[in-house]
């Protein structure tokens, strides 16, 4: 007796705003209808403070994304395949979740540091990041930083206005 898979939807959830919305239904393109409604990579065209892009939303500065798969190794592959179409391919990223996990903040110090520290990974410039304790497990908030505005590299390191 075969088992038959259902599909479930994936929800992009951001936390801040309180509001869940489910993504339509993945549709392939045409050749044609591709070439005039292809948006560009966020890292080559940065959407404007307070545009709503891909689920996230901007603040000129930094592009903020929650993704929420119910299991960090799905919700992980999610962010890599985000990535790879946006134009962040060439970044290194943990290889996997567990590697991923490897930048966590300790448990017993993780309300401490979390003050101080991001808790996740940070390369510029993005930052995925774990959510805060007592958030949605599983979760994890991409933060998407503009490299063309000047200053970028000391304010990504909170150096600089």
């Amino acid at each position: 007796m075969a088992v038959r898979a259902t599909l479930r939807p994936v929800f992009i959830a951001s936390f801040e705003a309180g509001a869940v919305r489910a993504l339509p239904p993945r549709k392939e393109p045409d050749a044609e209808e591709s070439q005039h409604t292809e948006d560009p990579p966020l890292r080559y065209a940065f959407p404007a403070a307070g545009e709503h892009h891909h689920g996230g939303i901007s603040d000129g500065y930094c592009f903020r994304i929650t993704f929420a798969a119910g299991r960090l190794d799905r919700t992980y592959t999610l962010v890599r395949e985000f990535l790879q179409e946006q134009g962040y391919g060439d970044i290194p990223l943990p290889a996997d979740a567990p590697e991923l996990r490897a930048f966590r903040l300790p448990p017993r110090l993780r309300r401490q540091l979390s003050l101080f520290e991001d808790d996740g990974y940070v390369h510029n410039p993005l930052r995925i990041l774990f959510p805060p304790p007592g958030g949605k497990p599983g979760a994890l908030s991409l933060h998407l930083y503009d490299e063309s505005t000047p200053g970028h590299l000391l304010r990504f390191h909170g150096r600089g206005g």
